[in-house]
């Protein structure tokens, strides 16, 4: 990864864009995978608003481990090499499709979760908030896992149902984050794709931005990209991206 670690140390500003395969390292299942969210009967369902509006259970069922048990996940190597890469004053920013909150865990400062996030929740009918801790302890309290058949939804005082601020279908993408992702693309003379094949959009098209302001692209993704052709080149191991990173900027420490 030698052409790789070089252009980051020169790098005058260094974006990223992250997907499921940075979660995957730290156990988490990728929700288009074999074990992931989408092979659930009515997976179709899960985060589809109009379904959640008329049937909050349906989300709730599906998700109660994978989002409501994300506590239990720490950050893998690809967050630590971030961080490190941050702290040596090169990387600008993250843009992610995740919705695990792990940059956030890892010590990331500049996170845009263009797919949205569970961190809030807000109630359907009056719009109260919540944080995703407030939500975890109410899960607990009232469901747990043994109630998995009838799960319990997380229910305001005015008894609307509260929604995490996750991107579900049928709604729009947040606005900011996705403006600052953009403008992160744009503005990087290096920018890293890790772990996504670049098939859901628009956030796939961030890095073309990139490419079209004059910038260089590098891609670490274990299978090909619509983007392989235009990217200085393409690494498989997201593990190995991380090892280099790490002994590269050795010297930036992580607390």
């Amino acid at each position: 990864m030698t052409e790789l670690i070089e252009a980051l140390k020169s790098a005058k500003k260094v974006g990223v864009l992250t997907g499921a395969g940075v979660s995957t390292l730290c156990g988490i299942p990728d929700f288009r995978g074999p074990q992931g969210l989408y092979r659930q009967p009515d997976a179709e369902r899960i985060f589809d608003i109009d379904w959640f509006d008329r049937d909050p259970s349906v989300y709730y069922r599906g998700c109660r481990e994978l989002v409501y048990g994300l506590g239990d996940f720490q950050p893998g190597p690809v967050h630590t090499a971030l961080v490190r890469l941050e702290r040596a004053g090169r990387l600008a920013g993250i843009a992610t499709q995740n919705i695990d909150m792990l940059h956030q865990k890892a010590g990331s400062s500049h996170v845009y979760e263009v797919h949205g996030s569970p961190v809030v929740h807000a109630c359907r009918h009056c719009g109260d908030v919540k944080t995703f801790d407030e939500i975890v302890a109410m899960i607990e309290a009232n469901g747990g896992a043994a109630k998995l058949g009838e799960p319990y939804v997380p229910r305001c005082a005015c008894g609307g149902p509260y929604k995490p601020a996750i991107t579900f279908f049928g709604e729009m993408l947040p606005e900011a984050a996705f403006r600052s992702a953009q403008e992160l693309a744009i503005s990087s003379d290096v920018f890293l794709v890790l772990g996504t094949s670049l098939t859901v959009h628009p956030a796939a098209g961030l890095p073309r931005l990139t490419l079209q302001a004059g910038g260089k692209v590098f891609i670490v993704n274990g299978q090909p990209t619509s983007l392989d052709d235009y990217a200085v080149r393409r690494y498989p191991d997201l593990k190995e991206f991380a090892d280099a990173v790490c002994a590269a900027f050795a010297t930036s420490p992580l607390s």
